[in-house]
């Protein structure tokens, strides 16, 4: 029982590891402004403004 608590306990984490870098390294490339400006665009065209 403990191992498979344990299992779970280290997939986890290493999920959570790997996301956390994917993350980073999405915003250190810029990605984040880049999503920003289409999110931006997009409810602008909804909207009917642009």
């Amino acid at each position: 029982m403990k191992e498979k608590i344990l299992k779970s306990r280290v997939t986890s984490f290493a999920i959570l590891a790997v996301g956390a870098c994917m993350i980073y390294y999405g915003y250190s490339t810029g990605e984040a402004k880049v999503v920003l400006e289409k999110a931006i665009r997009i409810c602008m065209e909804c909207i009917g403004i642009g």
